[in-house]
């Protein structure tokens, strides 16, 4: 059966050259995720699969803060997707850091958010879904590139004023020497602190027919897929938060969304779908992710997606999948293994 994650994440083609670059192969990669080698030709991956492949990198590179300045040196501009390639083409730094906050919408988990304030421009990463924060790996990758993207659009050798991380990032000192700064670990939030000054500097890369060509492309390409998030996804965010261990009812996920119980059903219904199969599609995309996790047994997965007896769930796994939870747990864990 089709997998019904919607949550999809691509990864650029250029992630995979950029590890062949680095002497880690994407099979190496992959294998180490404990993911079947699919992934590496797939359209997209489940977050959780996402965070896999980061958590695989650091475990492979070794130091945290060595694979991020590593990757993110090493990555060709010309291999970065549209959405990313659109900002290293924009009028000046600020435009770029404006459109890559825009365009991160298109590749969830992570967003940002700017704050220019007296002197400073902060730039706060936050989670989509808080519960699961993400590896420091991509933390520190996400952070470090912000500024790789203002120092090849500048050719200018741009620092920060200060850097923030949530969790240890390895060797800090090396960490302050690509950033410029001081870098400060175990921090209440990931921030990336630059001089608002260094906002105005022109980017030598500047392509005017071609931001022409692509914004239109990006823009729409945005508009449609926030559509078809909507309120669908939204709803289905919400019941990924409030599954454990009960059923969440309608009128607890309208409230949350301050809307009435018949809005809520009316706007579905105006989407081609309901509250009931949206709640099903979410306890179908998350048996699938917890049962391809060993840690968890079959009685835990049940009381994490809602069901409050092991043979409701069994009875739901096979009208989804015809088959039972363990044995599609020993075949799909033993093929990611085996690839």
């Amino acid at each position: 059966m089709k997998d019904l994650t919607s949550d999809r994440i691509k990864f650029p083609l250029g992630f995979w050259s950029g590890l062949h670059l680095l002497g880690i192969s994407s099979h190496e990669l992959v294998r180490q995720a404990r993911l079947p080698l699919t992934i590496i030709t797939e359209q997209g991956v489940t977050t959780s699969q996402y965070f896999a492949i980061w958590q695989a990198y650091a475990e492979l590179i070794g130091d945290i803060a060595h694979g991020i300045i590593k990757l993110v040196t090493v990555f060709e501009t010309a291999k970065y997707p549209p959405s990313v390639l659109a900002t290293y083409h924009a009028r000046d730094y600020r435009d770029a850091l404006n459109r890559m906050v825009r365009y991160k919408q298109m590749c969830p988990p992570e967003s940002l958010h700017i704050t220019e304030e007296g002197e400073n421009c902060i730039i706060e990463l936050n989670w989509l879904t808080t519960e699961q924060p993400g590896p420091a790996m991509l933390v520190g990758i996400t952070l470090a590139y912000l500024l790789e993207l203002g120092r090849r659009g500048t050719g200018k050798p741009l620092q920060a004023k200060y850097v923030e991380f949530s969790e240890p990032m390895g060797d800090v000192k090396l960490l302050e020497a690509y950033f410029g700064c001081n870098v400060a670990v175990g921090a209440g939030s990931n921030r990336l602190t630059l001089y608002r000054r260094d906002l105005e500097r022109p980017f030598v890369s500047y392509n005017e027919e071609l931001l022409e060509m692509l914004t239109p492309v990006l823009d729409r390409s945005l508009d449609e897929q926030q559509r078809r998030r909507s309120l669908s996804e939204m709803v289905k965010w919400i019941l990924k938060r409030s599954l454990t261990g009960g059923r969440p009812d309608m009128h607890t996920v309208a409230k949350e969304l301050g809307m009435s119980d018949r809005t809520l059903q009316r706007q579905l219904s105006d989407e081609s779908t309901s509250f009931q199969q949206l709640l099903t599609q979410v306890r179908h995309e998350q048996a699938r992710e917890y049962l391809a996790d060993p840690s968890f047994d079959i009685k835990e997965v049940a009381f994490m997606i809602g069901y409050e007896d092991q043979n409701s769930f069994y009875r739901a796994f096979r009208n989804w999948e015809d088959d039972t939870p363990s044995n599609w747990r020993a075949a799909n864990v033993t093929c990611a293994t085996e690839d």
